[in-house]
């Protein structure tokens, strides 16, 4: 589900406004990413997670998200259309909250303390749009 939820969705939702909106150029598509995209590697065979599941879905699935806002960029060159993608940074939101295990408590202790707020992990986004 990782890979459909964090690439597919918004994968799906651009191409079905792309006509629209190029219509209305000049315009911008954002697409927020994640560092974790460096550590991510493509698997055709196994893009759902279907053979092994593992955190790594996560970086797969924002590695997705880059690659496709590069080649969309491409594509709608000097169409008036711009198209980013970005990192929020590390935002202390309820990513992660149900996963079970001794780490993840640790984490979920911490993240308070080093994570940037909501309101901070969105001025990239503001500033892009």
């Amino acid at each position: 589900m990782t890979f459909a939820l964090d690439h597919l969705a918004c994968f799906l939702l651009t191409n079905l406004l792309l006509d629209k909106i190029k219509a209305s150029a000049p315009a911008r598509i954002i697409n927020v990413s994640s560092g974790a995209h460096t550590s991510g590697k493509i698997e055709f065979d196994n893009l759902q997670g279907e053979r092994d599941y593992s955190p790594r879905a996560y970086d797969n699935s924002k590695l997705a998200n880059i690659l496709f806002t590069m080649e969309l960029a491409r594509r709608l060159e000097g169409t008036g259309v711009t198209v980013n993608a970005l990192h929020p940074g590390f935002v202390s939101t309820g990513f992660g909250k149900n996963n079970p295990g001794f780490l993840m408590k640790i984490i979920r202790a911490v993240v308070p303390l080093i994570a940037r707020s909501p309101e901070k992990g969105a001025e990239t986004s503001i500033y892009l749009a």
